[in-house]
């Protein structure tokens, strides 16, 4: 009776995992058939991509980019194409071309160096198949988490199972009510959200050192968010909804409303100096209280 059981369960069962990857906790939850093994497959896809697109280990497929000028590898150049249609989008705000600088701040925000980036790079990068050349260092990290956490959704998902896979503050479409992180360190969520879109958050709450966070404007060669905190809801994917944060963080409060209300398939919370700006769209994806 209990090996039979086992059996049911094994076929049809409700898993969670939290585990590291990408400086953050990933959080995967699979409903269904074969959950134990959805959940497993999907960490691995985690595990796998984070290897390959972490640019600090020097092992990665970035970094032999960053290094060599060039590297073939299916993932990096899907991060890479959709990197060069944000920078063409956003009119440079989103820029990929700045592996340098994305370097030297993060090294900084880590505290393993006192000097912070000064001068931003310009450069050409060229994608044939999976095959990608550059001749400047690139920044990757404002879509790898994003598209990470698509991949290992896709991986979780299967006939008869469901799940979601949350990495820090990007999320693929949530199975529930999810809540938004407060940036001023209580416990009150700012609001709650029902969404079946992608999900992405970002501010220099989550990591900043000295007054300096991870967001940067090479438009005007500044560095900090903009604001205490932007969660953006995306229809495409969570690579979308992950770039679209930064971006808009990295924007002045005119500029990043503007863009988030013109761009399809996205709405947009920006919270500035405490002060909720929501496009128009955004309550649509908010649990009725």
């Amino acid at each position: 009776m209990m090996g039979s059981l086992a059996s049911v369960y094994e076929r049809f069962g409700d898993t969670y995992r939290e585990f590291e990857c990408c400086d953050t906790a990933f959080r995967i939850q699979a409903t269904g058939v074969r959950a134990e093994a959805g959940a497993t497959a999907a960490r691995k896809t985690a595990e796998s991509l984070e290897a390959q697109l972490n640019a600090f280990d020097e092992a990665s497929a970035v970094s032999q980019l960053n290094r060599e000028g060039e590297v073939r590898n299916e993932h990096v150049a899907q991060i890479v194409r959709r990197g060069i249609e944000y920078n063409d989008r956003t009119d440079g705000v989103f820029d990929i071309h700045q592996g340098r600088v994305e370097h030297d701040l993060k090294t900084f925000l880590r505290g393993d160096s006192e000097t912070l980036p000064t001068e931003f790079d310009a450069g050409t990068v060229q994608i044939s198949g999976s095959h990608i050349t550059t001749d400047v260092e690139l920044d990757l990290n404002g879509l790898a988490k994003g598209y990470i956490v698509d991949r290992t959704a896709e991986t979780l998902t299967g006939l008869g199972r469901c799940g979601f896979v949350s990495g820090g503050g990007d999320m693929s479409p949530p199975t529930g009510p999810v809540a938004i992180e407060s940036p001023y360190g209580d416990d009150t969520p700012l609001k709650v959200l029902d969404t079946d879109w992608y999900v992405a958050t970002s501010g220099g709450y989550r990591r900043s050192r000295n007054g300096t966070d991870h967001v940067y404007d090479p438009t005007t060669e500044s560095l900090g968010s903009r604001h205490e905190s932007v969660t953006v809801v995306a229809h495409r994917d969570c690579m979308e909804a992950d770039a679209l944060a930064t971006t808009l963080a990295a924007l002045p409060l005119a500029k990043a409303r503007e863009l988030a209300s013109e761009w399809e398939g996205l709405e947009a919370l920006i919270i500035h100096d405490g002060v909720f700006h929501t496009t128009d769209g955004f309550e649509t994806h908010v649990l009725d209280t």
